[in-house]
C-alpha cells in the first residue's frame, strides 16, 4: 500500500508499507519486501511524472538509533530539490581503507552464515 506522509518533508512525500506486519527489514519476508520495493518503484515513477523533481530518494530506517518513529516496516519515497538540506544528507568524507575492508570482511562473514 502507498499513502501520503502526514508530516511531509517535500511535496509528494509518500509512504509505502506492507499489509503484513513486520517491524524492520530484519523481520519482513523476502516476498513481501519484493512487493513493497516494486510498489515504491511504481510510486517513484508516478512522483517523477507528477512533479518532475530533480531527484528522488528512497529511505528506510530500522530501530530507534536510525530514527524509526513507527514500528512497522515502511519506505519513504521523497521527491528532492537541489539544496533542500534534508538532514539525511551527509558530506562525502574519505574513509580509512583498512577500516572499510575490515567492515567488508565482517559483512561477508555474516552473509556466509545466512546460507
Amino acid at each position: 500500500m502507498a499513502f501520503m506522509d502526514i508530516n511531509p518533508v517535500a511535496r509528494g512525500h509518500t509512504l509505502v508499507i506492507s499489509k503484513r506486519h513486520a517491524e524492520t527489514i530484519l523481520d519482513i519476508p523476502v516476498s513481501v519486501l519484493q512487493a513493497v520495493v516494486a510498489t515504491a518503484q511504481r510510486m517513484a515513477r508516478a512522483i517523477d511524472k507528477a512533479f518532475a523533481p530533480p531527484g528522488i530518494t528512497i529511505v528506510q530506517s530500522n530501530g530507534p538509533g536510525a530514527a524509526q518513529s513507527v514500528p512497522h516496516f515502511h519506505l519513504h519515497v521523497l521527491p528532492r530539490t537541489f539544496y533542500d538540506d534534508l538532514p539525511m544528507n551527509w558530506h562525502i568524507t574519505p574513509g580509512d581503507r583498512r577500516a572499510i575492508e575490515e567492515a567488508a570482511q565482517s559483512i561477508r562473514a555474516a552473509l556466509g552464515e545466512q546460507v
